[in-house]
């Protein structure tokens, strides 16, 4: 007899909500669909906060422009421009503060293959960013 922890849809949220990494996953629209625990701690937003909100909610001004074009870009195309790979970028916090955070993105599909969403995972690297600077301006100094 299987656990019920071991259900498939049971596993898949204990998974989501354990992870050490934020999740994040939007709709096509760029709406805060799913929340994890981590992203709670990360970005200083409840789920209550962030659920439903604009992805605006984590991403400071000055990169919005840029990420909704290229949001925009790889829904449309089905396709996204890292491809999986991990890319540094700055994470608005709800105090305010920005981080950097580094983050990985994969395209959500419905069972016929078209784009419904995205799904992104990051973690915050503010402490190795901000060390390595510093180490650079010693160098550089």
């Amino acid at each position: 007899m299987r656990d019920a922890a071991q259900e498939p849809g049971d596993l898949a949220e204990r998974i989501v909500a354990q992870t050490t990494d934020a999740l994040i996953y939007a709709d096509r629209d760029g709406r805060i669909v799913r929340w994890n625990p981590a992203a709670s701690r990360l970005f200083g937003f409840s789920p209550e906060e962030a659920l439903g909100a604009s992805l605006d909610l984590i991403i400071p001004e000055h990169l919005r422009a840029a990420h909704w074009a290229g949001y925009h870009a790889a829904l449309a195309s089905g396709r996204m421009k890292l491809q999986g790979h991990p890319t540094l970028t700055r994470g608005l916090r709800k105090d305010g503060g920005k981080c950097y955070v580094e983050m990985t993105f994969a395209m959500v599909r419905d069972d016929a293959g078209a784009a419904i969403g995205s799904v992104a995972m990051a973690r915050d690297v503010t402490e190795r960013v901000e060390k390595e600077r510093a180490a650079r301006g010693r160098r550089e100094g």
